[in-house]
């Protein structure tokens, strides 16, 4: 797993102890200690932070605590941080193969921001997906029938646009990509409309609802689904939750040659979700979606900076698996990937 460098910065420090609370699913509210005291704090000149830091006033600050302010007078002292360290050794490698093919992706194609139900804004999640050694990033949002995770309307989707294009000024040569995880609804349509959708760089399709439907139900609406012209990515295709804190649940029940057979004849890749909770599709349909002549990509579905570093998960997965660089889609650079989604 990657390490957040420091470098004396105390600002870099507070955003590094988010990330790795991020990573490991803290409470949220411990992660928004840290990222709220870092954007207090780069409101102010380094002096200013350097000389409240020796005087022991940076609790005056509104969104500045004893823990954070204790973090940034430690790296204003000495350069470093005791706390980062000790996060940064805990998270050291957790996952034991798939390095290589981790190194060969070039992007995360299902991410999320604060604009649906992520944990920061888009800005904040591109710069941390740059940092992590990435080219780009797809922002995929949800679509608005998912009103529990605050789905956006096309119009807001639109207003999103503009925020992406201010990303991309700032981030450059990093690219953001306008994207969407868009529910598959029951009757197997998609849940947004075909102008919104031609707009978009991609297009992630995923069930979010009565996951438990009977198999012959759930098969005609994946297959449906995978089968709008618009869609480029299967996501997380059983829905199954393995670990985390909204406990378990069992995978859907589908035909999974079928489906996968709907993927290949449309061009839809199948996604590895690496969100630990997930880890979805299990090895077994993994394999079979290989087996199909499927192609993969390697996601991390993160709602927070922290997460982008879970694509390691699925890199050991797929690895386990015998799936070959060639099938995983954001191995390629932002032009080969949008020239791949138009091959069709």
């Amino acid at each position: 797993m990657t390490r957040l460098p420091v470098d004396g910065d105390p600002i870099a420090a507070l955003r590094a102890v988010a990330f790795y609370y991020e990573r490991e699913r803290a409470d949220t509210y411990r992660v928004k200690a840290y990222r709220t005291a870092a954007d207090r704090l780069a409101e102010l000149s380094p002096d200013e932070v350097a000389s409240r830091a020796a005087a022991g006033t940076l609790t005056n600050l509104k969104g500045v605590g004893k823990k954070t302010a204790g973090v940034v007078a430690e790296v204003v002292a000495t350069g470093t941080s005791a706390a980062v360290e000790e996060l940064a050794a805990k998270h050291d490698d957790p996952v034991a193969g798939g390095v290589e093919l981790r190194a060969a992706l070039r992007g995360d194609c299902h991410t999320h921001s604060t604009w649906s139900d992520g944990g920061s804004d888009i800005l904040e999640m591109a710069r941390t997906a740059r940092d992590l050694g990435h080219s780009w990033m797809v922002l995929t949002d949800h679509s608005q029938n998912l009103t529990v995770a605050n789905g956006l309307t096309p119009e807001r989707r639109r207003r999103q646009f503009d925020v992406i294009t201010e990303v991309n000024s700032e981030l450059a040569p990093f690219r953001l990509l306008r994207g969407i995880e868009v529910d598959i609804l029951e009757d197997g349509s998609i849940d947004a409309p075909d102008d919104l959708l031609e707009e978009l760089d991609l297009v992630v399709a995923s069930v979010h609802s009565k996951l438990r439907s009977p198999s012959e139900e759930m098969t005609a609406r994946m297959v449906c689904g995978v089968s709008n012209p618009y869609v480029d990515v299967l996501g997380h295709c059983t829905g199954r939750l393995v670990t985390g804190g909204r406990g378990t649940r069992p995978p859907s029940t589908f035909d999974a040659e079928a489906v996968f057979e709907a993927c290949l004849e449309n061009g839809v890749a199948v996604e590895i979700n690496s969100r630990p909770e997930r880890l979805d599709p299990p090895r077994t349909l993994l394999r079979q979606a290989l087996e199909a002549g499927c192609e993969f990509m390697i996601d991390t579905d993160a709602h927070a900076p922290g997460q982008l570093d879970w694509q390691p998960y699925g890199c050991e997965r797929a690895e386990e698996c015998e799936v070959p660089v060639s099938k995983i889609v954001n191995t390629r650079d932002a032009d080969d990937l949008l020239a791949w989604r138009t091959r069709l």
